[in-house]
């Protein structure tokens, strides 16, 4: 079968290559084995090649933190999946043809549910709705300010925030972003700046605003605080600036802005499997129901993994690189 695999942290282009590797093994007791039919190519995929983010300690390695795909086969004693079934894949390694993972790292998924955006459900609609859900109690009107609002989260957390009756201000570095934005609900948009809470608060007045969520660092993650209520919190995510995120004094000690961080996988230890599985059940059916969509810009087999990864490096795109297999394609 194919996969890609990487045997030193680089430029991912460079460094990641198709090669040809056995078959995983038959299933194990509690194991499936599933063909994957559609992965994504994420920001963190990217980054924990570069070696820039907690990845394998052993090399080679493959890549792909998400993935879907069909049951090929099935443990002795797997009860609740069978051959056939689609599932959502929690486990890494996920840019092959063929996985072996444990039964709960296979999260059943509608048959309706389109695989490319199933290929996308993992990280990215569950991390906007734990961040609008776990840090504040949001009441029908507050308002939540975030920066990358162009980004997969970004998006996903604007429409889910009008789920809530919660009122989102979105921050994007390039102004041609605003438009499509607001066309999709958001509704307030600004380009990033140092003056951006006067802005902000030249719109809203004294409007609530206790949360923000960064994805950024540096001063973007101040440029939030500028925009909350005293006391309000900041949660990063992501680190895209590259720079250490930055609250002042006066933001912290007057103003009793706090900060703190999300990390799915952590967030996703604190569930049982039931309570995964019934996560990804509701947002599958946000999917279906088109209320949540994740737009994919290109699809590439396996073997065109050079093209690929080049191609999700490149800034301006307008939807997800994903990587096809198994009789799925374009």
């Amino acid at each position: 079968m194919k996969a890609i695999e990487y045997a030193k942290f680089g430029v991912p282009h460079e460094v990641c290559h198709c090669v040809e590797v056995a078959d995983p093994a038959a299933p194990g007791a509690d194991e499936v084995l599933v063909g994957v039919e559609a992965s994504a190519i994420n920001p963190a995929d990217l980054l924990i090649i570069r070696g820039e983010y907690p990845g394998p300690d052993v090399l080679p390695a493959r890549q792909g933190i998400e993935g879907a795909g069909r049951i090929l086969a099935v443990g002795s004693a797997v009860s609740n999946l069978k051959p056939g079934d689609r599932v959502l894949l929690l486990g890494r390694g996920n840019w092959a043809e063929k996985i072996l993972c444990k039964a709960e790292q296979a999260v059943p998924i509608p048959e309706e549910l389109d695989i490319e955006q199933a290929a996308q459900m993992k990280a990215n609609p569950p991390s906007a709705h734990f961040m609008l859900q776990d840090f504040v109690d949001l009441e029908p009107g507050d308002w939540v300010v975030q920066n990358a609002a162009n980004s997969a989260v970004g998006q996903h957390l604007i429409r889910l925030a009008k789920l809530m009756d919660i009122k989102t201000i979105n921050v994007v570095r390039r102004a041609e972003l605003i438009a499509p934005l607001q066309a999709m609900g958001a509704d307030l948009v600004f380009v990033d700046g140092d003056d951006l809470g006067e802005r902000v608060r030249a719109e809203i007045g004294d409007a609530p605003v206790p949360l923000a969520i960064d994805a950024a660092g540096g001063k973007s993650c101040q440029h939030l605080a500028d925009c909350l209520s005293d006391s309000g919190i900041v949660v990063n995510y992501g680190f895209l600036s590259g720079d250490p995120c930055m609250i002042t004094p006066t933001q912290a000690i007057i103003r009793q802005i706090s900060l703190t961080g999300f990390w799915l996988v952590k967030r996703l230890f604190q569930q049982s499997p039931e309570e995964i599985a019934n996560v990804y059940a509701g947002i599958a059916d946000l999917f279906i129901n088109k209320t949540l969509h994740s737009p994919v810009e290109a699809t590439y087999r396996f073997d065109q993994v050079g093209e690929a990864l080049a191609h999700a490096e490149r800034s301006g795109r307008h939807g997800k690189i994903l990587f096809v297999a198994n009789g799925i394609g374009r």
